[in-house]
């Protein structure tokens, strides 16, 4: 850019160029001018595009809220002349909150008498049978040795009767060859998977506990040995889906292997949680899940791949919309900001609507308000849309387009405005990924998938995680035994 810059001229050199030497001079630095003109132009729309690029966060992004803390200052901020006098709100629960009071533990398994041994007055030792006071206090204590070595020997005996000669069986959860127990194994699965901890630790926390050392390839082994056990409940799952069609949630997330970005891919609602793995987030891998069309409700965030999609009906996550208006509000533009609030309010308002029906499912006084809000949306939209520029416009359009698609739980409030089960489905992943980098190999990455898809699961319908993996391995090692099942008691 310095070549085009006008070359420095003074008084005396200007008198004594001639006319058309002049004139020459003055177009060329127009030239310039206009150059540095646009180059000046450009410049301010990257300084306001990072400006807003800077201020996103959770609120109005899809960023994950843990990145907040990050731009938040480190000097403590003084309180407003206004508020520093009025008294602040007592950390704990406010007036009105329904407290929750412990109420103990559901079991004893051992007591303990606890009665005086020396008189402090005459130093007798002797005291009456019947105490005059009982005091007692519950604790949950963690014992010297949580995990038990046992020896088991196993017999093989005549029969005193007939002279048969016959074998005892090994315990149910005992397995010949393998050094854990069916419980630790499922432990140290619930540890590895949804614990996140690395074998190092898983090493360092059976030396803690049980005073026991293991190899990292019986850990790896463990791992591989679980996931084998509820392969088939996994695939029971993702079968079930297709034939069946509940409302459910979708979503998707980066995946590292090997250093390739995959995907994982979540289909979750209340009763289950099902992770798959593919190498695109396209419209191919969604159907690959629940088929070339789906006859229940999707509820997703507003990605291309789910627009189109052959479904009975579909609910955008409002969540997502609001976040974008937010957004909004920060973008230079005429009407952004006035265009922005006006409907982060009406989304506000949407959502507070929705959890007083969810709290008292008074559906007379929620049908009121639904038609209500029909007629307010439109004519928002309607005074706003011709007024909007480039992206408040595509944002106003496509709740004009797709009405039927953002605003499907007016008339089917069964059906959530949000998309928080898969959002919340996918942070143990999520989590997952952050603390182990990813994965090594396509196999592994759906092993993850799978464990993650059980975990999720049990944890949905209140099941015990190590109770469903002990099952699984006791099935697995005896085909006589049936598998749990994941599929929810609809």
């Amino acid at each position: 850019m310095n070549q085009n810059l006008p070359q420095e001229l003074d008084r005396e050199s200007l008198n004594q160029l001639s006319k058309e030497e002049l004139v020459e001079i003055i177009i060329e630095q127009s030239k310039v001018i206009r150059e540095l003109q646009k180059i000046i132009v450009e410049l301010q729309q990257e300084i306001e595009r990072l400006k807003v690029s800077r201020d996103l966060d959770s609120t109005n992004s899809s960023k994950p809220p843990s990145g907040d803390i990050l731009k938040k200052s480190e000097t403590k901020k003084s309180p407003p002349p206004e508020e520093s006098n009025q008294p602040k709100k007592k950390p704990g629960g406010q007036p009105g909150h329904q407290g929750k009071t412990r109420k103990g533990f559901g079991r004893v398994d051992r007591y303990e008498i606890l009665r005086p041994t020396d008189c402090l007055c005459c130093g007798h030792k002797a005291f009456a049978p019947v105490a005059v006071k009982v005091e007692k206090h519950t604790v949950a204590q963690l014992v010297e040795r949580p995990i038990e070595v046992v020896e088991y020997q196993r017999h093989t005996c005549v029969c005193e009767r007939c002279g048969n000669v016959q074998t005892s069986h090994w315990p149910e959860d005992v397995i010949p060859g393998q050094d854990l127990g069916m419980r630790l194994q499922a432990f140290l699965g619930w540890t590895n998977n949804y614990a996140h901890m690395p074998y190092e630790k898983q090493q360092e926390i059976l030396c803690e506990l049980g005073q026991i050392e293991i190899g990292l390839g019986t850990l790896v082994a463990t791992n591989e040995r679980i996931q084998k056990a509820i392969e088939p409940n996994v695939i029971e799952l993702s079968s079930w889906i297709k034939q069946t069609q509940p409302n459910i949630h979708v979503d998707e997330t980066p995946w590292s292997v090997k250093g390739v970005k995959e995907w994982l891919w979540v289909v979750a609602n209340s009763e289950f949680c099902l992770f798959t793995t593919a190498d695109t987030r396209s419209r191919a891998e969604l159907e690959a899940i629940l088929g070339t069309e789906y006859t229940g409700v999707i509820s997703s965030d507003d990605f291309s791949v789910y627009n189109g999609y052959p479904v009975f009906a579909q609910q955008k996550c409002l969540a997502h919309l609001r976040r974008h208006f937010k957004k909004l509000i920060q973008l230079p533009g005429l009407h952004n900001q006035a265009i922005g609030e006006t409907f982060v309010d009406l989304i506000d308002e949407a959502f507070k609507n929705y959890a007083r029906w969810f709290q008292t499912l008074d559906c007379a006084s929620y049908n009121d308000w639904v038609n209500e809000f029909k007629s307010k949306l439109h004519s928002l939209i309607t005074q706003w849309i011709d007024l909007a520029g480039a992206t408040a416009g595509q944002l106003l359009r496509s709740l004009r387009d797709k009405a039927h698609q953002w605003w499907y739980f007016l008339e089917h409030p069964e059906v959530p405005p949000d998309n928080n089960q898969a959002e919340r489905s996918l942070r143990l992943a999520v989590t997952k990924r952050k603390v182990s980098g990813g994965s090594r190999s396509m196999e592994r990455f759906q092993h993850t998938a799978n464990l993650l898809t059980v975990v999720q699961t049990c944890r949905r319908q209140g099941r015990s995680v190590i109770d469903f993996f002990v099952q699984a391995l006791i099935a697995d090692s005896d085909n006589s035994l049936s598998r749990p099942s994941l599929l929810p008691q609809y």
